[in-house]
């Protein structure tokens, strides 16, 4: 077992846990100091998101994204068989709840709200447009261009109503065939949307291009950076972080850390420049004071961010500070929740 229980230093148990034997080893409400994590290591328990007590901010964050979620399926469904975008409907009981969840103070408590369960095909038209509704803020995008990216964001996947759930949630890789129909759900989705009372051209677009990168890799068209839409190069970005920081039926979710990192390094295709910066850095910032595992098995702080590389910060480890842009020998391995 690695360190990895370390992450939980200073959190709460929501439950009794006990070990393998059905002994007792620490009572609900416990604070996990060093004691009780070296404790819980000898009983070769490895502690999960789900055995700590979640704050309140946190669960108010999960109830929303749920109701969400779940307004959103019965969206989807009802599309199939209509035919039609309620686009008002989307901008009364969606929109609102999306422009409230930015607001939260705490990343991490709506990093966790937009983490999928076995609900993946609608939590991510809510993620998508919460992560590209901070993007749009953080460019300091007014009111009604906020809003068309909002709502343009939340639709951008639309075109998957006209895809079968058994590909949509099948627990493998697709096949070519599979593939391929897969990627025309940006052409369906824009089809629809272009033909749909409320949404704009450029709103379409983001359903046509968000699968388009910046040196031509992409999809459908393979377009390049200058013939790709600003709105659609916003939820490019946003549309990578969660699909790769979720659960999926073939696939389970990486780090955040890691995922930031494969963005960074373009394993995704290449992104727009600027917007991935920015997202970086504000991603980064937003780990300030949080508690992060290196690989040296050591648990650090991040005290300050490195605005030449943001993803190699100053970190504090125990009463040593450490600069890893400058020390290439350590990394980042998790960030605690």
């Amino acid at each position: 077992m690695d360190n990895g229980n370390q992450l939980f230093l200073g959190k709460q148990l929501a439950q009794d846990l006990f070990n393998h034997n059905g002994v007792l080893v620490a009572p609900a409400h416990t604070v996990l100091d060093q004691v009780q994590l070296d404790l819980i290591y000898r009983h070769a328990i490895e502690l999960e998101e789900r055995d700590i007590k979640r704050d309140k901010g946190k669960a108010q964050a999960q109830e929303k994204m749920d109701s969400c979620t779940l307004y959103m399926a019965e969206l989807f469904e009802q599309i199939r068989y209509a035919k039609q975008v309620p686009v008002l409907h989307i901008r009364e009981k969606i929109i609102p709840s999306i422009n409230e969840l930015t607001e939260l103070p705490d990343f991490y408590e709506l990093l966790g709200a937009l983490q999928s369960k076995d609900d993946y095909s609608y939590r991510h038209n809510i993620g998508v447009g919460v992560l590209a509704t901070l993007i749009g803020k953080w460019m300091s995008m007014d009111e009604r261009e906020l809003m068309q990216l909002t709502l343009a964001a939340t639709l951008h996947d639309i075109g998957k109503t006209k895809i079968s759930n058994e590909i949509l949630n099948k627990p493998a890789l697709l096949d070519t065939k599979e593939f391929d129909l897969m990627k025309k759900h940006t052409i369906f989705g824009y089809e629809m949307l272009k033909e749909t009372v409320g949404i704009n051209h450029v709103q379409a677009l983001v359903a046509l291009q968000h699968h388009e990168r910046q040196d031509g890799s992409g999809y459908p068209l393979g377009l390049r950076s200058e013939q790709i839409a600003p709105l659609s190069k916003i939820v490019a970005v946003a549309d990578v972080f969660h699909a790769m920081t979720s659960d999926r039926p073939y696939r389970k979710s990486l780090p955040f850390y890691e995922t930031l990192i494969q963005m960074n390094n373009n394993i995704f295709g290449e992104f727009d420049p600027q917007i991935s910066k920015l997202f970086m850095d504000k991603m980064m910032q937003s780990m300030l004071g949080h508690q992060v595992l290196l690989t040296n098995n050591q648990i650090a702080s991040i005290v300050l961010i490195n605005p030449q590389n943001a993803l190699r910060p100053l970190v504090k480890m125990n009463d040593n500070f450490i600069d890893l842009s400058r020390d290439t020998s350590l990394h980042i391995l998790k960030v605690a929740p």
